[in-house]
């Protein structure tokens, strides 16, 4: 289990926004990955995609290590943020914006807007 939470420390740490999913982001294999993949492909955010898929270990690990049960999880500067509901309601309220400018991680304002716009 060390092992793991090495590599997943080492990914979160090692890049600015991190997506531990199911499948990739220009393939998730889940609705609520692709959700969050989609979200954040829209809005242009350049993020680390982890297959949790692809590894049992860190499918695991990656529970644990942010004590939350469920997947895909974004971490933005080493933080971990939420899963596919409160990712969701952080991009509907605007504060997903709010935390990408606070942090200095890129996105598209005008992408950001037209979701919100599209889901009122």
């Amino acid at each position: 289990m060390t092992d793991a939470k090495t590599r997943i420390d080492e990914i979160v740490k090692g890049n600015d926004v991190v997506l531990y999913m199911k499948g990739t982001k220009s393939m998730p294999q889940c609705g609520f990955s692709s959700r969050v993949a989609g979200v954040l492909n829209y809005m242009g955010v350049d993020y680390a995609d982890v297959n949790v898929l692809a590894d049992e270990e860190i499918r695991q690990g990656i529970k644990d290590y942010s004590d939350w049960p469920t997947i895909p999880q974004l971490y933005v500067k080493g933080e971990f943020v939420g899963g596919c509901d409160i990712i969701t309601e952080m991009t509907l309220s605007g504060e997903l914006d709010q935390l990408l400018e606070a942090k200095g991680v890129a996105y598209d304002k005008d992408a950001a807007e037209k979701i919100r716009e599209a889901n009122a």
